[in-house]
């Protein structure tokens, strides 16, 4: 990670108090890398083992409520 000078955090704390800056910073890019993280896992297919499993609890949840 680059990191700052004493002489630009000034700068980098102005631009942020006015709203010209990247409000997160650093973490901004931490949040990209997250949400697309994110985004990979919700795109990512389900497994035939684990989408039978999820039927069969579906399955056995109505015979539990009639008890």
């Amino acid at each position: 990670m680059k990191e700052m000078s004493k002489k630009q955090m000034p700068d980098a704390v102005s631009r942020h108090r006015n709203g010209d800056g990247n409000p997160l910073g650093a973490n901004s890019e931490i949040a990209r890398k997250l949400k697309q993280y994110y985004d990979e896992l919700v795109s990512d297919r389900v497994p035939d083992r684990f989408a039978q499993l999820l039927s069969q609890l579906e399955q056995a949840e109505p015979a539990q409520k009639k008890d």
